[in-house]
């Protein structure tokens, strides 16, 4: 189970296209005032930033969702399952870390990484502080 949360995180990310100009976290602060197209953005946090990449350019709710599987593992699991094994979101969606989640799904999951390695650690590091804020 923990093994499907993992590879479902990991194919949520990587079917994500990078359409948006603007780059995230484009400095060692978490805040970002405008982008580069005149939008607000709202991240003032890690988690904040987070949610913004998961939920917009990422389009990881397209599989995830906070509480129910609907194509990949809920985040909810996705961060339990990384909690109790003591794994490290960011590093996997680097491709440097074997799948915890659902490794029988990891061929699926490694078309995404083409777009997770071409994200920032600070982006990284975000999502995954995102999907831990649903740990309990």
């Amino acid at each position: 189970m923990k093994k499907a949360v993992f590879l479902a995180a990991v194919l949520a990310f990587a079917s994500c296209k990078k359409e948006s100009q603007e780059p995230f976290g484009k400095s060692s602060e978490s805040t970002t005032e405008t982008s580069s197209e005149g939008e607000s953005a709202k991240a003032t946090t890690p988690v904040d930033l987070g949610k913004e990449i998961f939920e917009g350019r990422g389009n990881c709710t397209s599989c995830h969702q906070p509480d129910q599987k609907v194509i990949g593992p809920s985040i909810q699991e996705i961060a339990k399952i990384y909690k109790d094994k003591k794994g490290d979101i960011a590093t996997f969606l680097k491709g440097n870390a074997d799948p915890i989640v659902d490794p029988s799904q990891f061929a699926v999951m490694q078309t995404n990484f083409a777009v997770t390695k071409e994200m920032s650690d600070e982006e990284l590091k975000a999502i995954e502080a995102y999907i831990y804020s649903y740990s309990k």
